[in-house]
């Protein structure tokens, strides 16, 4: 019997790692790959995007940058790309019906100096720019408005199928396609939801007052209320602009963002204790809903997951963004170190990689959920130990310390190559 030669489908070559998405996390670990040595294939679902248009519109959002992140983001040449940011130099927390209050840092007139500063809101679309403008130049194989239609394991491989037909192999498939992860789906990782039955309403507002690069946190009985500075497209109104996330209840959130803008200024205004003054402006308001997930796993044979494929905690800590980081940090550390003993995506590896990894995310999605329970509680003995507690911490330099250190995120970093 005769083959024609023609229709004799190539075989796909086998990569050694896809990353499906392209975001800040699923970035990250391209680019920490690459300046290992390890080129992975990046696919993406957004376009490229236009700079012009992006750094024309002021995202109302911003992003918590921790110091850990900053350093990794420097790691890869990304930090000098981000053309749009505000440090932070303070910290304040406090609860409205109480007299405990937590500081760290410092306020400042003038943005703080590399010393002071213990991070920077950035706005996502910028980041995400940055990032995108540092695959483009650094990774040979980065594919923009991809569709992938599905994922199926092979022998001692994971096949990749797009929507224009083409299969790709790899030895190490990486999801980092964010909460409604199709690669955790479709590696029949389950998934732990705990529904908060909140919202979180953002939008950005102007004040009388500027901000004095402090992040500002208060605990009100409907859910904390934060006021984070960041950058105006105007020189002339810089450091008064902040993007605020408002935790509420379902019910709450609905009834607050159908406000006017004169009615909802007039009640941030009051809610705020005038900490900034009058609330003189605000942005459209966006609402979105509060769930915890913790997939049961993060890794199987040849397959990881990082970022919000793994995990979502409550924002109340704003270190969602951070911790996703840590985690393309750590699965590069054990996948770059196995590769100098000619390893390269072992299961032992992997397993590393969720043994240090869950364990801490666990503990902070699960803390974060206490600390918005005990917050909201009105019970005399609840709210006594709130307002000591914070009292103490205030007031007691190793426990602050210790505050300080699990939200710079740098001791996660202790022991890898990105120390």
């Amino acid at each position: 019997m005769t083959v024609d030669s023609s229709v004799i489908q190539p075989q796909a070559e086998l990569l050694d790692a896809v990353i499906i998405g392209g975001g800040l996390v699923g970035g990250l670990t391209a680019l920490l790959l690459a300046e290992g040595g390890v080129q992975a294939t990046v696919l993406d679902a957004a376009p490229v995007l236009d700079s012009e248009k992006v750094l024309s519109v002021a995202n109302p959002r911003v992003l918590a940058l921790s110091q850990a992140t900053i350093h990794l983001l420097k790691t890869v040449d990304v930090w000098d790309k981000i053309v749009r940011q505000m440090p932070y130099s303070g910290m304040q927390v406090w609860n409205k019906n109480g007299y405990g209050e937590i500081q760290f840092g410092q306020s400042s007139e003038q943005a703080p100096t590399a010393e002071q500063r213990l991070g920077s809101m950035v706005e996502p679309s910028i980041l995400n720019l940055a990032i995108q403008q540092q695959m483009l130049s650094t990774l040979k194989d980065y594919r923009t408005q991809v569709k992938v239609v599905r994922i199926e394991k092979g022998v001692q491989c994971w096949m990749v199928t797009l929507a224009d037909g083409t299969t790709l192999k790899t030895k190490l498939l990486i999801g980092a396609d964010g909460a409604n992860s199709f690669v955790r789906e479709s590696a029949f990782i389950g998934l732990d939801v705990l529904d908060y039955k909140q919202a979180g309403l953002t939008c950005a507002i102007r004040t009388a007052q500027p901000h004095l690069h402090v992040a500002r946190q208060i605990f009100l009985p409907t859910g904390p209320l934060a006021y984070l500075p960041m950058a105006s497209l105007k020189e002339d109104e810089q450091g008064v602009w902040q993007s605020i996330v408002w935790t509420l209840p379902d019910d709450y959130a609905d009834e607050y963002a159908a406000l006017s803008d004169a009615e909802f200024t007039a009640l941030l205004t009051r809610e705020s204790h005038h900490m900034l003054g009058e609330v003189l402006e605000a942005t459209p308001r966006a609402k979105f809903p509060l769930k915890a997930r913790a997939a049961k796993r993060y890794v199987q044979d040849g397959l990881a997951l990082v970022g919000d494929a793994a995990h979502v905690i409550h924002p109340l800590a704003g270190q969602g963004v951070n911790i996703g980081c840590l985690d393309a940090a750590i699965l590069c550390d054990v996948l770059l170190h196995d590769l100098k003993r000619g390893v390269w995506a072992h299961e032992q590896t992997l397993k590393r990689y969720e043994h240090q990894r869950k364990i801490q995310n666990e503990a902070m999605m699960h803390g974060m959920s206490a600390i918005g329970w005990l917050e909201t509680a009105e019970l005399f003995p609840f709210v006594w130990a709130r307002n000591f507690g914070l009292k103490q911490v205030d007031q007691t330099p190793i426990l602050k310390a210790a505050f300080m250190q699990q939200a710079n995120g740098l001791s996660a970093l202790q022991n890898t190559r990105y120390a």
